[in-house]
Parts: C-alpha cells; structure tokens; sequence
C-alpha cells in the first residue's frame, strides 16, 4: 500500500484519541488523491465501541448523537464539524427495496476497514487514509480509478440496493470530470429510482448544477443513466424534439438538432456568466433552473410551418408554455425557496420573459423606458437575471465558451442605467395606506385601484408620490 500526506486541521487530536485505529475515508482522500486540499472530513474509527467514541470525544467538544443509531456521531471541535463512524455494512430490509431509506445499516467495531469501504458506491471513494502514518487503504483500486479518471462501481451486487447511487454516479461525473464504466450504465438500466424522495433528487441535481464547471456532463449523465426518462419526464421529452438547424445550428455528437442539446449548451453558458460575475449560489441556481426549463414547452408547441419558402420548425408561445410546465415540475419536486431566497418565483419569472430582452433590442430605435420598466416589474428587479439567461439561450447555439456580455446584453444593462430602472424605481410608490388616508375602504376596490395605480406608474405618467397621489385622489372620488 502505498502513502499519502494526511494533514488536516484535527489530525494530530484524532490520531491521540484513537491511535492507528483512525482513518479519513470518502472525498478527502479522493480529493487529496487528486492534488486537490480539503478540510470537509469523514472519520472512521475501528476497534473502539461507539459508546467510548461518544465519551472520548465530549471531553473535547460537542458530540451530536442523531445518527448514532447507524454507527455515526457528529463531532464539533471550534466550529468545525466530523462525521465520526464505525465501520459499517449496508443490505436491504426486504427483497423489494426500492429507496434508499430501505437500507438496513449495521455498525460494528470489529468490522474491517475493507468491509466499510465495500458499501460505499464507487471506487474512487471507496479508499481509506491510516491518520498515523498515511498509509492507503484500497482493496478494490480506487487510486487506479482516480488516475484514469473513472466512476466504476465498488460492488456491482449492492449497487441496486440504495437507487440514489445512480444520480451520484452522473454527479461525480460532472463535478470531478470523469468518465462513466459503461457496466454502470447496464447496471442502472434494472434500477427503478420512482421511490427516491425529492429533497435527495434534487441534492444531487442541485450539486450536478452549482458544483460542476460543464452541469451538461452531469445533465448527459442523467440522460445515459436512465434517470432523466424516470425522474424528469419533460426534459426526457426534450431529447425527442428537434429544433430548426438554421435557427439552432448545434447539435450533439451524432449530429441530432435537439431541445436537450441546446438546454444543455445553455445551462453550461448561464454558469460560465455567474461564475464571471460572482453571482450568489441562490441567484446562480434560479438562473440555472431557468437556463434548464426555459425551453421545456417546445415539447407541446413545436410545428412545422411552411414560411420563407421552406419548410421551418417553429415553437410559438413556448415561453409561456415553459413557464406553466416548469411551474407543475417545481410543484412535483418541491422546489419552492433555498436558503431564503424565493428560488421557485424567481425561475418561473426568468422562464416567462425569456424572450423579452431579446424583443427590446429588436425594437430599440423605438423601444420606451414604459418597456424597461414593465420587463423590470416582470422579472421582479432581476434585470441581471434575465439578461444573463437571454445571452446563455444565445450562446447556447454554440459550443464555444461564453466569456462576456455580448453586444445585446451590454445594450439592455446601458439601457436600463440610462433610463434609471431599477428593483428600487419598480416599486409601488402609492401603497394601501395612502388610500385609507384619502378615504378609501379596504377590500376588492382599493384592490382594484392600487392596480391601476402600479400599471401608471410603470406607463410612466407619474415619477413621484406626489403626482400619484393627485391621481389617486381623481380615482378615490370616482370609486366613492
């Protein structure tokens, strides 16, 4: 076996607590096998019954006991947190099991280092690190895998056991930039992954989307895998539907102008415009969620059209239909806000408007700030949003990596500078106060006001309070 560095911030602590009975195992070592440094850890202590585990830890910080049933305990020493493990051994509660909660967990002490690293999915991550001396674990050559760059399966029986391997198999895929084993394709063929929990399907779409440098690797894998046609219908969808190859010149390997090739483009330029402009992890999902779904209606509204003497594929109003099969598909997966931030609401608005900064420009010898202020209002002040998803649906008609704004995107953000547009001038300036103050009665009719009010605001005929005021006074008499 051969050695590895083992430095991480609590090694030296670990390693006088337990001895040569402690290991790090799973990413870390994958990770530093790889050149890469991590400090996000999983512990492995062999020989040493939990209960001991649990009272040599708390004497040196906070111990977490919510997976102790399974062998596994959460240390917490300076605000840094280990999963610190028995060995352990997985097999399914009955013949059937379908999900990944039908995993039946046995934690033992006296278990080998190589009988926890056989339960684990895949060979580059079924290798231990000895904290002692830096000795490597790796019975099943995993290092092997990690220099040939390859997700291959540890144990090809248990694999079916927990189904969720098969999206972590397109995740690692995607964000370490390796290669599937085509045996992991025919194993996952047998796998029925409809008993997944969402909250895991989407972790790992999630991770496939915000984690990877190209999501489209992880987004292929899912397609390979057989989990796209299982868990995502509509985007499955999207592999059969052609596009016209005047309009849309991309196409995949085997030369097929599909919806899902130019999804994929797209979400892969979308990321490269966050990452260049440091958007935040939630803003950076909403537009990649966006960049996904924002052509999923082609599905229902793509045509053949007999115009400018050809015949031409086309796909009107599949904007709005996007929007509504994007709406039940968040509904389904439960894809509401994430980390505060309203994910759902502001994907379905980026999905809606999609075309629309592509319109302004179109029309920007005429276009009026009344546009710039309704796109605004639409997309609830995420301009940087939405232009970002029009230039990636652009640029998804190309392999070639987005870098910048292009032309028409530097236009609509000059635009909307010029014309002093923006989350803050979008606002409501008259409110339901201001009504109750000029004597109008809550319910359906200052409803009603208030709307019309905010649709003046945006058509520019008022810019301050006190000009909306004279005409909500206007409007109170008449309602009165």
């Amino acid at each position: 076996m051969s050695k590895l560095e083992t430095g991480f911030r609590d090694r030296k602590l670990f390693v006088r607590l337990f001895g040569r009975d402690v290991y790090a195992v799973g990413g870390f070592v994958r990770d530093r096998l790889r050149g890469i440094p991590s400090e996000d850890v999983d512990i492995l202590v062999t020989r040493v019954p939990l209960e001991k585990i649990i009272a040599v830890l708390e004497r040196h910080g906070k111990v977490d006991l919510v997976g102790k049933s399974f062998g596994i305990v959460k240390f917490t020493l300076q605000g840094k947190t280990y999963d610190v493990a028995l060995p352990r051994t997985d097999r399914p509660k009955t013949d059937g099991a379908r999900g990944h909660k039908d995993i039946l967990v046995s934690a033992d002490p006296d278990l080998p280092v190589e009988a926890d690293l056989e339960r684990r999915d895949f060979r580059c991550n079924s290798i231990a690190l000895r904290l002692a001396d830096g000795r490597l674990v790796d019975p099943f050559g995993g290092v092997r895998d990690i220099r040939a760059k390859l997700i291959r399966v540890t144990n090809p029986r248990a694999f079916p056991e927990d189904p969720l391997r098969v999206l972590r198999a397109a995740r690692f895929a995607s964000v370490l930039g390796f290669s599937v084993d085509p045996s992991t394709y025919e194993l996952s063929k047998t796998i029925d992954l409809t008993q997944l929990s969402v909250e895991r399907i989407n972790e790992e779409l999630f991770k496939i989307l915000l984690l990877s440098e190209r999501p489209s690797l992880g987004l292929e894998e899912l397609f390979r895998l057989g989990a796209l046609r299982q868990l995502f219908t509509e985007l499955y969808g999207l592999t059969l539907i052609i596009q016209d190859s005047v309009f849309h010149p991309e196409k995949d390997d085997f030369g097929h102008h599909t919806v899902w090739h130019h999804a994929k483009l797209a979400v892969d330029q979308a990321r490269r415009l966050a990452m260049a402009a440091k958007l935040e992890p939630p803003r950076t999902l909403a537009l990649l969620l966006a960049a996904l779904y924002h052509d999923v209606g082609k599905a229902e509204t793509t045509r053949w059209e007999f115009k400018r003497g050809r015949m031409v594929i086309t796909s009107a109003g599949h904007d709005g239909a996007s929007e509504r099969i994007a709406k039940k598909i968040f509904g389904r997966f439960k894809i509401f806000a994430w980390k505060g931030y309203p994910l759902r609401k502001t994907a379905l608005l980026l999905i809606k408007t999609h075309h629309r900064a592509s319109e302004l420009w179109q029309n920007r010898e005429s276009v009026t700030r009344k546009a710039f202020n309704r796109l605004a209002a639409d997309t609830d002040g995420e301009i940087e949003l939405v232009n970002y998803l029009d230039v990636a649906d652009r640029a998804g008609r190309s392999e070639r990596p987005v870098r910048r704004l292009d032309r028409e995107g530097r236009w609509l953000l000059a635009k909307f500078r010029e014309m002093n547009v923006d989350r803050e001038t979008i606002k409501p300036l008259i409110l339901g106060r201001d009504l109750l103050r000029l004597g109008v009665a809550p319910g359906p009719g200052m409803g009603k006001i208030l709307r019309e009010l905010y649709k003046r605001q945006l058509d520019n005929e008022f810019e301050t309070k006190v000009q909306g005021l004279k005409i909500a006074k206007k409007m109170a008499g008449a309602a009165t």
